[in-house]
This record gives C-alpha cells, structure tokens and sequence, in this order.
C-alpha cells in the first residue's frame, strides 16, 4: 500500500486506489488526471487551494471538506467528525484535527483528520492536529502526520503521537524547517513502534 500514496509536497497526498483520493491538494500542475476524491482537511491557505480543487475536480469527483472550507466550494459534502462515506472500494471516516496547549477542546476554526480504510489498510492522515485524546481511539496500519517546526503538530507531538498509534508505518510530511538531524532523531525515537517512511516530493 506504501506505493500507492505519494507526497505531493506541503500537505499533500494522493493515494492511488482506485478510487484516486487527493488529499489538501496544493500546486497541482496543469493536465493531470481527475482525482475521484479530493479530501480537504482545514480552510488555512496551505491546505486549501480552490484553484488546485478545480483542476483535479472532473464532472464525478467528490469533494469532502470540513465545514469551515465546504462554505466555499460548490457541491462539496461536509463530513463532521467520526462521520464516514464509503466510494467505491474506500470507506472515508472524519476525525477530529484540532490544536490545544491547555488540553482543551477549540471548537473554532476546527479542521478534521480522515481515517481511509482501503485494500485492507487502515490509513490516517492526521490533519492540522496535535497531540488529542481522540487519538487513543484510532489504531491505523498507516499513519501520514504532517509535522512542521511551526506547525499544530511539532517533532515532540508526532513522537508523542506514533507511541500511541502504533502504526506498521508513518509518513511524514510538510516538514517545514525540519532539518536532516531531526529527521535522523524522530526515526530513532519510534524505531520501536514503526518504520518511518520518507516519501520523495513528487512535484
């Protein structure tokens, strides 16, 4: 299943299926094919394009977003969290994405995480989150984590994250400032737990 998803850069993904699933889709290059699905996890502008929504976007894709970002797309399904909709072979749960330093629940502005259950894998693409009780409940074969030095989930939270997940894998993405050595310093800090896998940028 590894070889199916690709880091588009940022945080986005694409898993190819079929269904073809495009997660936050950002930069996307003129001519490409039709995403079947296009998963849109938060309105902030690294993660929402509607220029990249439109290109992708064919007269049978579906487009699912949280409820911030469905306001400003036509004809988008709006999943709330641990709500799900299955498309062909793949059954999209929403989960809860959100940010808190108090261990508090924000309610504004709250993005969501999906749970992608595809060719007999569990893959959890994270969202803008950090380190959340929900978490505790999700048990993924694959966990991609869009970690960022600035970001809503730091090195520490994905560490923190991994352990409780314990994912067969995790794929990291949109690194930010991450550097070499602390690419080097998360492996080892989950080597226990799982293989971490660093996907080429594809574009």
């Amino acid at each position: 299943m590894i070889e199916q998803i690709q880091w588009l850069g940022q945080s986005s993904f694409n898993i190819q299926g079929p269904p073809l699933i495009s997660i936050n889709p950002w930069r996307v290059p003129r001519g490409v094919f039709h995403a079947d699905v296009i998963l849109i996890s938060h309105n902030r502008c690294e993660r929402f394009s509607l220029a990249d929504i439109d290109k992708l976007r064919g007269p049978n894709t579906k487009v699912i977003a949280c409820e911030t970002a469905a306001r400003e797309i036509e004809d988008c399904v709006v999943l709330r969290p641990w709500q799900s909709l299955t498309i062909d072979r793949a059954c999209i749960k929403a989960v809860p994405a959100y940010s808190s330093t108090t261990g508090n629940r924000v309610t504004e502005d709250t993005g969501l995480g999906f749970i992608i259950s595809l060719n007999f894998f569990d893959i959890y693409y994270t969202g803008d989150t950090g380190f959340i009780p929900e978490i505790q409940h999700i048990r993924p074969d694959i966990a991609i984590l869009p970690i960022s030095s600035d970001g809503a989930m730091t090195l520490k939270d994905a560490t923190q994250v991994v352990k409780v997940l314990r994912p067969r894998w995790v794929i990291p993405g949109s690194w930010g400032k991450m550097t070499e050595a602390d690419t080097n310093a998360f492996r080892r800090e989950v080597a226990a737990f799982t293989e971490v896998i660093m996907l080429p940028r594809q574009m």
